[in-house]
């Protein structure tokens, strides 16, 4: 069934890119080491379930997240796909995730303690957190690691399944804090009794750009999963090429002639110093275009013109070279012609992360997934 939106305003997902991208990494690493998909935040802002589907299709076999609701939610579209949290669960959670066959991290004997679980039933896996230096969860001493390994090897309903880290600064190109933490965890996995099922540590720039013996028996997959680097140095180290996923586009609803010395939007930001036309999309920050971006480009008939004024909550502004008609398409992230916008240049431009710009897309921007350049 085809759904049908009736606000021109769409992100567009192109699943075929994301294929791809899990494709390439699939054929550079060995093939023993497994592929751990990063769909966290609802992917990354581009569809846990779409794109879950897809890089399951292309090869990887976990999928990891950082909620227990993530989990679930993915869990009744994936009956028997790995799926492993990430981050904190509570303990009130942990009967449902043996039940559903879902993996939790375990990061400190009190978190044990405070577990809720019929013993009877299917055991609860999980993943023992080692904190080698984000300062987040996780053991931070050999001591707490054997104890931990010791307290889930006795617990009833227990089952260890894997032992990870998570490197701070991977994709910097000082890698003295890496190197500490690389050689933190090696001596906390040489300490243990009986190695578990999987080990993991290598987060994108990790698996994309150091030594492949830190692959170990998976790799988590997050950020050039989406087509963008985790950083501007690791952009520059990628051994295979990666597609941005990931375009966000509208279309022009008016179209006026401003005159010399008339303004545009909140607070008349914007007073023409000579007759301009302006035209107005539907996208404001509310769908996540924030304030922060006015006076970023968009592409109008594969030229780049200018947001002008103040963003309003549900629309804004743009000047524009001639009087387009309505309709007219108007994209804010993707290709126009032989022109184009990418995530890196609005995460520039708000002085920010790649990351964070397709997480604050809003859910009332519907997502089109296609593939094949058909949607």
């Amino acid at each position: 069934m085809t759904t049908h939106f009736y606000r021109p305003t769409r992100a567009l997902i192109n699943l075929e890119a994301i294929k791809e991208n899990v494709r390439q990494l699939k054929e550079y690493l060995q093939p023993n080491v497994q592929i751990m998909a990063v769909v966290k935040a609802n992917a990354y802002g581009h569809g846990d379930v779409e794109v879950a589907e897809a890089a399951i299709e292309a090869g990887a076999t976990i999928l990891a997240v950082a909620t227990p609701d993530e989990a679930l939610h993915l869990r009744n579209f994936f009956p028997n796909i790995e799926i492993l949290i990430l981050g904190y669960s509570p303990g009130s959670f942990a009967q449902v995730a043996a039940n559903k066959n879902i993996t939790l991290t375990a990061f400190s004997t009190e978190w044990i303690s405070n577990l809720n679980l019929d013993y009877n039933n299917a055991p609860l896996k999980v993943h023992i957190k080692i904190d080698t230096g984000m300062g987040r969860i996780g053991v931070t001493t050999i001591s707490e690691f054997l104890s931990l390994y010791e307290l889930i090897g006795s617990t009833d309903g227990l089952m260890l399944d894997g032992v990870f880290t998570h490197f701070a600064t991977a994709d910097e190109e000082d890698d003295s804090y890496f190197v500490k933490q690389e050689t933190k965890f090696k001596e906390f996995i040489q300490m243990l009794p009986k190695k578990p099922r999987l080990v993991h540590a290598a987060n994108t720039a990790t698996m994309l750009t150091k030594e492949t013996s830190l692959h170990y028996d998976a790799v988590r997959f997050g950020i050039s999963m989406y087509g963008l680097a985790p950083s501007p140095y690791i952009k520059t180290k990628l051994p295979f090429p990666i597609q941005q996923a990931f375009s966000l586009e509208s279309e022009l609803v008016a179209v006026k002639l401003l005159q010399k010395g008339e303004s545009v939007g909140y607070g008349a930001t914007f007073t023409a110093n000579e007759p301009t036309y302006v035209g107005t999309i539907p996208i404001g920050y509310a769908d996540g275009l924030i304030r922060k971006l006015a006076g970023q480009e968009v592409l109008v008939d594969g030229k780049r013109v200018p947001i002008i004024g103040r963003i309003c909550m549900d629309q804004c502004m743009i000047a524009l070279p001639t009087a387009y008609n309505i309709g007219e398409k108007v994209t804010l992230i993707g290709k126009q012609k032989d022109e184009e916008i990418t995530i890196d240049e609005w995460a520039t431009k708000v002085e920010t992360i790649n990351y964070e710009i397709p997480c604050i897309i809003t859910a009332r921007v519907p997502r089109v997934h296609f593939a094949n350049n058909k949607f």
